[in-house]
């Protein structure tokens, strides 16, 4: 490595630490645990999400399911009601299933592996490594869209197209061996507050896909369609026409996906939450 490559990376130590010891959120509650289950529930939850909405859904789900066990033994359907209102509602199936697995296929035992974490229902690559460091402080390497401004923003500043490849490299050469749970929650710390100081990288991600509008997408329509099955079973007129008559074959399609998936169920003519 050369002086001033050393250099850099100093510079970029610097700028992290120092700005997580003086402003670093330690204040959130997945921050005071390294109990697996509910870093797992927490980064379940922040995907797609924002850190300040989640915080109190993260506190009132694990009020009600305090443990691997606990959350194994819920029906469904309550699982989704305690969820209801974060959005993207496969979340909490998953979540819900990888919790039986765990509790059927490791003994309630909480995988510590990759590769068994891999093996969770809806834990992928990142998930998987995320808990490891957050749980358990292994020095693992992975990405999310704080870290890449983080990263894009310090080394990458004129590239126009920076791949996940040149991230993930930066990442292993400044990687702190045995603070990997500081490490991350400070990149996370400061990429936000780069964010919210107007530092704007996303569209220079190689493969970056601006997110759709809310309003008039699927997940509006299949969002509605599960408020509306948390007070009562619905017939199927009912849920067609709960966002308008020009929405109805969209409303229809997302009903066909839930039941799919498994979030809703049909009995005797109603829809209804999985028992």
């Amino acid at each position: 490595m050369s002086s001033t490559k050393s250099n850099k990376v100093v510079t970029f130590h610097k700028a992290v630490w120092s700005y997580y010891r003086t402003h670093g959120r330690n204040a959130l509650p997945w921050r005071k645990t390294r109990n697996p289950y509910l870093i797992l529930v927490s980064e379940i939850m922040l995907q797609q999400t924002q850190v300040e909405r989640v915080v109190p859904y993260y506190t009132k789900f694990v009020t009600e399911f305090p443990n691997v066990e606990t959350l194994a033994r819920a029906p469904l359907a309550r699982v989704l009601t305690v969820w209801q209102g974060l959005g993207y509602n496969r979340r909490a199936k998953m979540l819900h299933e990888a919790a039986k697995q765990i509790v059927g296929e490791y003994q309630g035992t909480f995988p510590k592996q990759i590769e068994q974490l891999e093996s969770l229902r809806g834990v992928g690559p990142y998930t998987a490594r995320a808990v490891a460091a957050f749980a358990y402080n292994n020095d693992v390497i992975f990405i999310e869209t704080n870290i890449r401004t983080v990263v894009i923003h310090h080394f990458f500043p004129k590239k126009e197209k920076v791949s996940d490849a040149d991230i993930e490299k930066i990442l292993v050469r400044t990687f702190p061996k045995g603070k990997a749970r500081e490490w991350y929650s400070a990149l996370m710390d400061y990429g936000a507050y780069l964010k919210r100081s107007g530092v704007r990288t996303n569209t220079r991600v190689k493969g970056y896909a601006k997110q759709s509008t809310f309003k008039g997408s699927v997940r509006e329509a299949r969002g509605a369609i599960l408020r509306a099955l948390h007070k009562k079973p619905q017939t199927i007129t009912s849920l067609l026409s709960l966002l308008g008559e020009e929405r109805v074959i969209q409303m229809q399609m997302a009903t066909q996906r839930l039941l799919q998936e498994g979030l809703l169920q049909r009995s005797r003519g109603l829809y209804h939450l999985p028992e």
